[in-house]
């Protein structure tokens, strides 16, 4: 068989693509690990079953000759860099500094115990196993290291899978794996850093590990800043597609080449680099999953099939090389499994808790395969010890879920976790808990004031990206930059206070907000079209003049929910009988009237988040209609009966004072503005209408009309039908 160079590139893609991709769905489907059905893949387009098979078609398939291995190779270290990027990027550093000190002592014993009974290992190796025999301190490192490193990828996966990710045990193993893995890359750069000098070189060492602790110490202080600033930067102002994606990569690229400046791997930097990229606050879930996508579909397959292609499981038919191999493969688990059991014994943890850690920490896979490609490259691992350890990390990895998914099942939930995990699945419900980004319309009226607040408020509970657009400006009260200096201090007052109360209720601590301001905003369709392009899941709009008597919306808020295909979130006041703009305090009552539909949930969502910082209280109304007098509950009664159960327990959870109230009465508008008489505020849900024109239902436009409250009108996307009356 004879081809071009490219024409063979591309088949050994399609290759690797398709029998990587189908034994990873293959794998899936038993409850084991997608990666590892690539990896295996691999191994049988090898020398393992295709080359022993079929020997010339293997090789003419996948040729030896260094100009043409090096191009699919390209691909495949390219995906070593995103593979450790995407890493990062589920690094939960937060995750890690909730759990506490527990996860230290388990991640210290996991790496200690297996990294020196690893290394003690390779000393016992004959000479043939290693390329160099004079670098034997340095394979030993490696092969210390491959035997120490947990898979966060596969234990998170299997974790989740046992519903067990909320749970304070789950917590603890992945927030283990999480420091096992960043303390296992460190170990990596220092040992890369010292195998280019060939030996152990005390001065060039200390130069290499201060100049990694430089480079540590300046990306999680101003390199965090500078890879925050250009994600929102290119999110907000660059016009071309995936601009982000793209900055992304750069991003990585620039920390991956810093690191190898220094005399350590890239993939640190890439390592990194996704920590950084994955704590940044404008990466919304859309750019997050295009990136896992193209990293997922090609990168992934193609590395772990060109790992296993490197790896030959007929040198393990030479009964010496198998007996090592078992031999590594028992160092391997019973090392590891002791780590962690004792580190979760030193912890305090019961004998049943303690084993779950240990069978949880046996998993490898990905990263035991990254680092025996680094060594194999850098010609620190022979090949026969590369497949003795992918041989290790495939037998690891197949055998931890089903002991994970054992040890979990004999372990029962306390009172107090079990009420921990119930408010935190309350917490995850919630319409204002799965926000990213606000966008936020005011102008310098009274009710665009009032809208700033309430705006910080939803934003500073969790320390969200703000944009605010301000229209009508006084370009005399701008900061420099044009940025409207009255609607900042407002907005991030408010934000504050949302977020000590948050702090001093849940007692963890929430950044503050990420704020741009800009003036002289016009109001056109495309512009909010425009804006709407960035991410943003909610639209905050108050401006003057943006009803009539009747109710009806004025152009220029037609033209803005044009523009929009999030929720909306308007701030809306009817002219007759309007009142000053309220402040709300302890004693401040927001009423929301609910009819059993998402949208309405959304609106008492809202509602609490308004109340929490002044613990105002919030009224749930519901109305019945009086013609359903006497009859049977329907199903809908029901549905409404849930709500307010579930809103009463978020209130509860949010300690916020909550009443609910059902009256019966022939029309619900004029019901809720009689209930409105004594509050502060109203949130009321509504959907969009199908029509060229803006309209909620009559319910809604009649209580803005009528009402002299401000009223918060939650509107639903476009495609949310359900609607208010």
């Amino acid at each position: 068989m004879t081809g071009s160079s490219e024409g063979i590139f591309v088949l050994e893609l399609v290759l690797l693509l398709v029998v990587g991709r189908g034994l990873g769905e293959l794998f899936q489907r038993f409850d084991q690990p997608a990666i590892m059905g690539q990896l295996i893949g691999g191994i049988l387009l090898g020398p393992t079953l295709f080359g022993w098979l079929w020997p010339s078609l293997q090789h003419s398939v996948f040729p030896s000759d260094p100009a043409q291995k090096s191009m699919i190779e390209a691909v495949s270290q390219l995906g070593i860099l995103l593979l450790l990027m995407l890493t990062g990027m589920e690094t939960d550093l937060k995750l890690v500094r909730r759990v506490g000190a527990a996860c230290l002592s388990i991640s210290t014993a996991g790496i200690i115990v297996p990294f020196v009974l690893g290394f003690a290992f390779s000393f016992f190796l004959p000479q043939s196993l290693l390329p160099d025999p004079n670098q034997r301190l340095v394979a030993g490192i490696f092969l210390g290291t491959a035997l120490s490193i947990s898979s966060v990828k596969i234990v998170a996966m299997v974790v989740r899978e046992m519903n067990f990710m909320r749970r304070n045990l789950g917590q603890i193993i992945v927030s283990s794996a999480i420091i096992e893995d960043t303390i296992g890359w460190l170990i990596i750069a220092v040992t890369f850093g010292i195998a280019t000098h060939g030996k152990v070189e005390p001065l060039s060492l200390m130069g290499t590990v201060a100049a990694l602790a430089a480079f540590m110490i300046f990306s999680f202080t101003i390199g965090r800043r500078i890879v925050f600033s250009l994600i929102r930067w290119s999110n907000d102002e660059l016009q071309s597609e995936y601009a982000v994606i793209t900055v992304i990569l750069i991003i990585m690229g620039t920390m991956a080449w810093i690191t190898n400046l220094i005399g350590v791997h890239t993939v640190l930097g890439a390592f990194v680099a996704g920590i950084l990229i994955g704590e940044s606050p404008i990466l919304s879930r859309h750019i997050e999953a295009q990136l896992r996508g193209i990293i997922t579909a090609l990168f992934m397959p193609v590395f772990f099939g060109m790992a296993g292609l490197s790896a030959n499981l007929t040198v393990l038919a030479d009964p010496y090389l198998a007996l090592l191999t078992v031999a590594l493969i028992a160092i391997a688990s019973v090392g590891k499994f002791s780590g962690a059991f004792l580190g979760g014994r030193a912890a305090g943890m019961s004998w049943k808790e303690a084993t779950a850690v240990g069978c949880a920490m046996n998993a490898r896979g990905s990263t035991e395969v990254i680092v025996a490609s680094i060594g194999l490259s850098a010609n620190i691992l022979s090949g026969t010890l590369f497949t003795m350890i992918v041989t290790m990390a495939v037998c690891t990895t197949l055998s931890m879920p089903p002991m994970l998914r054992w040890a979990l099942r004999r372990l029962p939930m306390g009172v107090e976790e079990k009420e921990r995990i119930e408010h935190e699945a309350l917490d995850e419900r919630g319409f204002v808990a799965g926000l990213e980004r606000l966008l936020v319309i005011v102008d310098d009226s009274a009710i665009g004031k009032f809208t700033t607040r309430l705006a910080g408020i939803i934003g500073g509970g969790s320390g969200m990206p703000i944009t605010l657009l301000r229209q009508h400006a006084d370009l005399s009260s701008c900061l420099p930059g044009g940025k409207p200096r009255e609607h900042v201090r407002q907005l991030r007052r408010a934000a504050k206070s949302s977020a000590n109360a948050v702090q001093q209720d849940e007692g963890t601590e929430v950044e503050e907000i990420h704020l741009t301001a800009r003036n002289e905003i016009p109001v056109t369709t495309e512009a909010v079209a425009g804006e709407s392009r960035k991410g943003y899941d909610l639209l905050f709009v108050g401006l003057a003049g943006s009803t009539s008597g009747n109710g009806a919306f004025a152009p220029r808020l037609h033209d803005i929910a044009a523009g929009f295909d999030g929720a909306l979130c308007l701030v809306l006041q009817g002219e007759a009988n309007a009142r000053p703009m309220p402040r709300l305090t302890k004693g401040s009552t927001i009423l929301v009237p609910i009819n059993g539909t998402e949208v309405a949930r959304r609106a008492a969502d809202i509602a609490l988040a308004l109340a929490r910082p002044r613990k105002a209280h919030v009224k749930v109304l519901y109305v019945i209609r009086e013609k359903r007098v006497g009859r049977r509950p329907s199903i809908s009664r029901w549905r409404e009966e849930a709500m307010l159960k579930e809103i009463v327990e978020l209130a509860d959870r949010y300690d916020v004072p909550v009443r609910t109230v059902i009256r019966t009465h022939a029309s619900a508008d004029e019901a809720i503005c009689r209930e409105a008489r004594q509050a502060a505020l109203v949130v009321m849900g509504a959907a969009q209408r199908p029509g060229s024109d803006l309209f909620f239902g009559p319910t809604a436009m009649s209580v803005v009309a009528k009402c002299p409250q401000p009223i918060v009108l939650v509107a639903s996307e476009r495609g949310l039908r359900a609607g208010q009356g």
